[in-house]
């Protein structure tokens, strides 16, 4: 819920973000391209009043993991108002029967997580049709499932360059940013550099040998809250950080929130004559 000097709250954990995101781009090695880093704050549960505030602060990307949630932020009055330049991140799965509604979005800028051609034939064909009147292409990423679990989405690397190939060369209304990876979660950095974010490089590095395509046009969205430091050291140009600016998320459904059932005694009174 929002409170009394949770604007506050925002702008410093904003600027802290932004502090962690400039000492990870000093760090990085001079060989890889020179992209500063795009900080989207994952406003997700959160409610207008905090994308409000965290926009005021200075911040314009933001990422929403379900569409509806997306539609109905997007479409709020006040951060219609408040928010002129806000720019939208889709970074949560996406299904074809919602990609209409998705791309109906006001100040949609980004779709990270197409997944299959069939899906970018879909998101391509939909733009098309939903944005006639604008030349301009929507800038989409292929999500890679760059771990192999089964539990998460995303495109097997093998098949990557073929359908970077299919995008840029069938989706005339699509403009191919870059790779995107969620991975797996809790790695140990001390252990090693994360699997999942060397993946990703490789693969863009087969897309960009195969593709003739420059380095720095190919982005990588990889990093969260608790990686997105290391994910920038090594190549990381988008960082998804969500409970680091807005705090733990609120789950409605979750157990924590969830009001236990208490009966009243006339209506244990009432169990009990029954199963008598």
């Amino acid at each position: 819920m929002w409170r009394v000097g949770m604007s506050e709250e925002i702008g410093k954990a904003l600027q802290s973000a932004m502090d962690r995101v400039n000492q990870a781009v000093a760090r990085r090695s001079k060989a890889l391209p020179a992209l500063p880093p795009r900080l989207v704050a994952v406003s997700k549960t959160k409610p207008p009043e905090m994308v409000i505030e965290a926009y005021k602060q200075g911040q314009r990307n933001f990422g929403e993991n379900y569409v509806n949630e997306l539609v109905d932020k997007a479409s709020n009055t006040e951060i219609l108002q408040s928010c002129p330049e806000i720019e939208w991140h889709f970074i949560g799965h996406l299904q074809k029967n919602n990609v209409n509604k998705l791309l109906g979005v006001p100040h949609l800028f980004m779709v990270e997580t197409v997944d299959s051609a069939k899906l970018a034939d879909k998101v391509n064909s939909s733009w098309q049709r939903l944005r006639a009147a604008s030349s301009q292409r929507l800038r989409i990423m292929l999500q890679i499932n760059t771990s192999g679990e089964q539990s998460k989405h995303g495109l097997p690397p093998e098949e990557t360059v073929n359908t970077v190939k299919h995008i840029v060369s069938q989706c005339t209304a699509l403009h191919f940013s870059g790779l995107m990876t969620i991975g797996r979660s809790g790695f140990d950095l001390s252990q090693a550099q994360n699997p999942d974010f060397q993946m990703l490089l490789s693969q863009r590095k087969k897309v960009c040998d195969n593709l003739n395509l420059p380095m720095e046009d190919v982005e990588l969205s990889m990093g969260m809250s608790n990686d997105f430091e290391h994910a920038i050291e090594v190549g990381a140009t988008n960082v998804r950080v969500g409970s680091l600016i807005f705090g733990n998320r609120d789950y409605p459904n979750s157990a924590a929130n969830t009001p236990k059932m208490v009966f009243p005694v006339s209506a244990w009174l009432v169990f009990w004559c029954i199963i008598q």
